[in-house]
């Protein structure tokens, strides 16, 4: 059977998902009454709540007597780790833009990684039924973004689609409409060269996934470069490393291959052997990685590793030591905090773990918020608790010993009217301007440049100030000089006296001057942060305070408490909000926010050691 490898890649919410939904529809995957969700590959329960792809994923169609391996990539920066490892198992990639908001910041990053491998790339123009579609100019921004990207006279060359993905309908004039996505399935074949690997030469594979069987142990995920492949055979298990013949002082492990899948549909389909450029999964390993090659015995040659570009955010993974420690989660010590960050490790290439001074602090760098934040949230289902300290950039040195920090590019849709609140926000965070354009429609595309803890908690001020109109994405651009002091929360926070269960009448009190995070009956303890002040300053407060009793029992000494609806706190928001001299408090079944000194007198005298700091500074 022929073979096609190719990777859809887009922007978040360009509709990359729900046409790969269609793909296997229209391919025969599923039965004719087969009841199938709606982004099927969307298969995570993180991924179906948020409605975004996490984990990068591979399924395989038939068509016209050629099998398709089709790889869904996430659409989002962060997750760009995801990306750079499985484009190395494709010849081709599908890059699906929107045919009204045309290339943004994560198609721009994946396409550059894409076009720098030289892959031959197809362009899909969806969603042409919106009302505000223009995909002719969108086919220039595109061509516009390859030139950008130094693609090659080829791949500039490339076919251009006009998709509808919900509808299941791709066409190459805009003049005749779609009937189906026979036009998409040609285009590959056409357009996607097969696999370039000689089946006759020794077996050779790059470790691009792992996955992981209760009964087979841990599974490597891949394309076989040359060679071929059978179950029984004895397969070399070579380590890290330049690429090139690997001797014995090295260090070969040897396995025998148990078991031997390829891809059908959303089904793994056992098979006694695999050849050259397709993907398959092999069971028998123990010491596999992302990275790692299998080869043959006789011929140990090893691949180029998979590059991922450098984490540029990092967090404090910090055992719990609150007052509820241990309450809710299964998880609590530190050995197991350990355990599961570097078991996380294994599959997640963009990742780092680094020990601190202390056996219960973690350093743990990523590509942003969402990439650490999806870890966390993780982490908190499968029942771990624990706490996490603000994030920090991570700094570079220069050549000439400055200081360099990480810039992104920040691109902000947004309505007419609220544009001068945006630029008058984003001042303060040493925000430059690089472009701004008016596509029509009364919405407004802002560019900026602006280094990356300028971010730090502007997201949700920016959806308070465009009343919720506004879209906001960003990606890493470069490291540049450090951009000076930046304030931060201009706010106070109220901070709880004592542990004690929180009583309406005193959160009735104080709702006038505070926008509160806490509901009555709720738990709390001495250093917990429950609500916001309405101005700069900590406050201590007394969250238990009760109603004094009298001897006067009417009707009318009683008052109608109506309180408002606390904040909901979730685990971007809390990562925004914090400051350096607070944590967050993660738990199975809660997020609460917390100082570091949890006592009012030791925060106090933390004060004025950083006030004796600063002004010997």
């Amino acid at each position: 059977m022929q073979i096609r490898n190719i990777a859809i890649i887009a922007h978040v919410d360009h509709g990359k998902t729900t046409l790969v939904d269609q793909m296997l529809r229209q391919a025969g995957a599923f039965r004719a009454n087969q009841q199938v969700d709606e982004r099927v590959m969307d298969s995570n329960p993180l991924e179906k709540e948020r409605g975004i792809t996490i984990l990068a994923k591979n399924t395989a169609v038939s068509w016209g007597g050629v099998k398709i391996n089709i790889v869904d990539t996430p659409g989002h920066a962060d997750f760009g780790g995801e990306v750079e490892r499985v484009l190395r198992m494709v010849d081709g990639v599908l890059i699906l833009v929107d045919a009204a908001e045309g290339p943004m910041p994560q198609t721009r990053f994946v396409t550059r990684k894409a076009l720098a491998l030289g892959h031959q790339p197809i362009v899909a123009i969806n969603k042409i039924d919106r009302q505000d579609a223009e995909p002719m100019r969108v086919h220039d921004e595109v061509l516009s973004l390859f030139l950008d990207l130094d693609a090659t006279e080829a791949q500039l060359d490339c076919p251009f689609l006009y998709t509808i993905s919900r509808q299941g309908v791709a066409t190459a004039d805009l003049a005749v409409p779609g009937t189906s996505l026979d036009p998409l399935f040609q285009t590959i074949l056409d357009t996607v060269p097969p696999p370039s690997g000689d089946p006759a030469a020794p077996f050779q594979m790059l470790i691009s996934t792992l996955d992981f069987s209760s009964f087979l142990g841990r599974i490597a995920i891949g394309k076989i470069e040359r060679g071929q492949i059978r179950v029984g055979d004895q397969v070399a298990l070579l380590p890290l490393g330049e690429p090139g013949l690997v001797s014995e002082s090295e260090g070969i492990d040897r396995a025998r291959v148990t078991k031997l899948f390829t891809f059908d549909g959303l089904n793994r389909v056992e098979v006694q052997e695999a050849g050259a450029g397709e993907i398959v999964a092999l069971a028998g390993f123990e010491g596999i990685e992302i990275g790692k090659t299998l080869a043959a015995i006789e011929t140990p040659e090893r691949l180029e590793g998979i590059a991922v570009e450098e984490p540029t955010i990092s967090v404090d993974f910090i055992v719990n030591n609150s007052p509820f420690a241990g309450r809710e989660g299964k998880f609590v010590t530190s050995r197991q905090l350990r355990d599961r960050l570097f078991k996380e490790l294994e599959r997640n290439v963009a990742l780092r773990v680094e020990p601190t001074d202390s056996p219960d602090t973690h350093a743990v760098s990523g590509r942003g918020e969402l990439h650490l934040g999806i870890l966390m949230e993780t982490m908190r289902r499968e029942g771990y608790e624990f706490q996490v300290s603000r994030p920090r950039v991570i700094l570079h040195e220069g050549p000439a010993g400055e200081r360099l920090e990480p810039y992104e590019e920040l691109t902000i849709d947004v309505p007419e009217e609220y544009m001068g609140v945006v630029m008058e926000k984003l001042g303060p965070r040493r925000t430059e301007m690089i472009e701004m354009r008016n596509p029509g429609q009364g919405m407004v595309r802002l560019t900026f440049k602006i280094p990356a803890r300028g971010l730090f908690g502007y997201r949700s001020e920016f959806l308070t100030d465009t009343r919720g109109t506004g879209i906001m994405n960003h990606r890493f651009l470069a490291y540049g000089p450090w951009a000076g002091p930046m304030a931060g929360r201009k706010r106070g926070v109220l901070v709880a006296d004592r542990e004690t269960p929180v009583v309406g009448f005193a959160l009735n009190n104080l709702q006038e001057r505070a926008q509160l995070f806490v509901s009555p009956g709720e738990q709390v303890y001495e250093g917990m942060i429950v609500g916001e002040n309405s101005r700069p300053g900590d406050m201590d407060v007394n969250v238990g305070k009760e109603k004094k009793l009298t001897n006067m029992r009417t009707t009318a000494s009683d008052e109608n408490i109506q309180l408002e609806t606390p904040r909901d706190i979730t685990l971007e928001y809390a990562l925004e909000y914090i400051e350096e001299d607070e944590l967050i408090e993660v738990t199975p079944e809660n997020i609460r926010l917390r100082k570091r000194q949890l006592l009012a007198h030791e925060r106090k005298k933390a004060q004025r050691a950083a006030n004796r700091v600063a002004d010997a500074s």
